[in-house]
């Protein structure tokens, strides 16, 4: 059998000369403030894959927790990464199937004319439904014993012709509980819970439950300068709670969010305007 040229390579001298002698790199991703490189590569036979690759120590540090945090945790949302590599200059890259999509992360100038307010204009049964697979796929992750780190709208990758939702970059996922040894974790304001900013706080699925709270709020908020509640008083309650301040009053699992935010749904939630 012929080796695949990205999933069997165990080595190459430089990662985008190399792409471009087995396919052509039709989108790059530089200056990323994560510190990678990544390449969108179409293959002679129609494939098309994610190529990412760490350029500081940093960002290998990140794709190493990637790779344990992609072994640990599958689910069709997803998008796992396959294989990485080794490259002469002492980075790392690793391989992820391609998908489809626009992350819904807009700086904060574009953010009512941008992917997010896009998506938020959809009809509601398509955002609950998206939502549906976010905690889905949380399940997932909580069940392996991982808590989100760093998760905001721009690892929401949607493909507004398909309906899908896809998880990328979940790089700083790790295994959980654990105290926070740093003043602070990597994330974005707009979704860290409070203790993410507190050395030597508890670090639980708790926390994944208030980025969770937050990632509904803002999906089902309406696009605008003056953003409104799409779904029923029962749902803003239940985000309420799980984005409380003190970790003690949110849900306690990612399970009892979901569970609550399912029985919510027998409500009608798919009528919000």
């Amino acid at each position: 059998m012929t080796p695949h040229p990205l999933l069997d390579v165990t080595e190459v001298a430089r990662t985008e000369p190399y792409l471009r002698t087995v396919g052509e790199v039709f989108r790059a991703f530089r200056d990323q403030d994560s510190g990678c490189v990544s390449y969108g590569v179409r293959l002679a036979d129609g494939e098309c894959w994610f190529v990412k690759e760490a350029t500081t120590d940093a960002a290998r540090q990140s794709l190493h927790r990637a790779w344990a945090f992609h072994r640990a945790v599958r689910h069709p949302v997803i998008v796992p990464q396959l294989h990485r590599f080794a490259t002469g200059s002492g980075r790392t890259a690793v391989v992820m199937p391609w998908r489809h999509g626009e992350p819904l992360y807009s700086p904060a100038p574009l953010r009512h004319a941008g992917p997010l307010a896009r998506f938020q204009d959809l009809p509601a049964p398509r955002i609950l439904h998206a939502i549906d697979h976010l905690l889905d796929a949380h399940l997932a992750v909580e069940a392996a014993g991982f808590v989100a780190v760093d998760l905001y709208d721009g690892a929401f990758l949607y493909d507004f012709d398909a309906g899908a939702l896809h998880l990328i970059d979940l790089d700083e996922y790790r295994p959980g509980p654990f105290v926070l040894q740093a003043d602070r974790l990597p994330g974005s304001r707009r979704f860290m819970a409070p203790e993410e900013w507190q050395r030597g706080a508890t670090i639980d699925t708790r926390t994944t439950v208030h980025a969770l709270g937050r990632a509904v709020r803002i999906l089902l908020d309406t696009a605008g300068e003056e953003p409104a509640w799409r779904g029923t008083a029962a749902q803003l309650a239940l985000v309420e709670r799980a984005t409380h301040p003190d970790p003690a009053e949110r849900f306690t699992t990612v399970a009892e969010l979901t569970a609550a935010w399912r029985c919510s749904a027998h409500t009608g939630p798919g009528t919000a305007a």
